[in-house]
């Protein structure tokens, strides 16, 4: 009836698994579906919508997506698609084409906890990517799920959004961002969460 909390650590700027490029996921394996379940219980520990592999300490080519669905509003066939199927895990994801407009909105990170900042991506992307149960799914993809995959691929090839944000606005942050990174050095760059 009642389960028990668990512990679980996420990775925080500073860390060098962070700056890693992630390796390839060769096969799904009941390891990575434990791995997968235990991103969900960090992303869900820290609130968040997207958890990659590398914040979750594993230099592996994964992520896990909890974007909530907006009643009323208007979705792109992926968000029809993905929004029911959430939380997921996506192995070995890709974003093989991009839209051509450009949208700017403000960012945060569970791994640069507190630092918000804007960052200007495509509105679209198309999405590919691999499911825990072997399929592959390759869609169209708006709204918040868009910027979230783009937010979260970046962490796959070792990109913070903090490193997408315009010099002026980084200026603004670095301060903030330093002292993250030391306080994180005493904590070897780990924050930990129940859930």
């Amino acid at each position: 009836m009642f389960r028990r909390k668990k512990t679980y650590t996420v990775y925080t700027a500073g860390a060098p698994v962070l700056k890693k490029k992630a390796r390839e996921i060769k096969k799904i394996t009941p390891e990575i579906v434990e791995l997968a379940e235990n991103m969900v219980g960090a992303m869900k520990a820290f609130d968040g919508i997207g958890l990659a592999g590398p914040q979750y300490g594993k230099d592996l080519r994964i992520v896990v997506l909890d974007v909530p669905s907006r009643e009323g509003e208007f979705q792109s066939p992926g968000e029809a698609q993905l929004l029911p199927m959430m939380p997921m895990a996506a192995i070995n994801p890709e974003i093989v084409g991009v839209g051509e407009d450009l949208l700017e909105a403000e960012e945060g990170c569970l791994s640069v906890p507190e630092i918000w900042g804007s960052v200007v991506r495509p509105a679209t992307v198309r999405f590919k990517t691999r499911l825990l149960d072997g399929s592959v799914v390759e869609c169209d993809c708006g709204g918040l799920l868009a910027r979230c995959i783009q937010h979260e691929l970046d962490h796959l090839d070792g990109i913070l959004f903090v490193d997408r944000m315009s010099p002026e606005e980084f200026e603004e942050i670095k301060p903030a961002l330093q002292r993250l990174e030391t306080c994180g050095a005493a904590k070897e760059y780990k924050r930990k969460g129940r859930f």
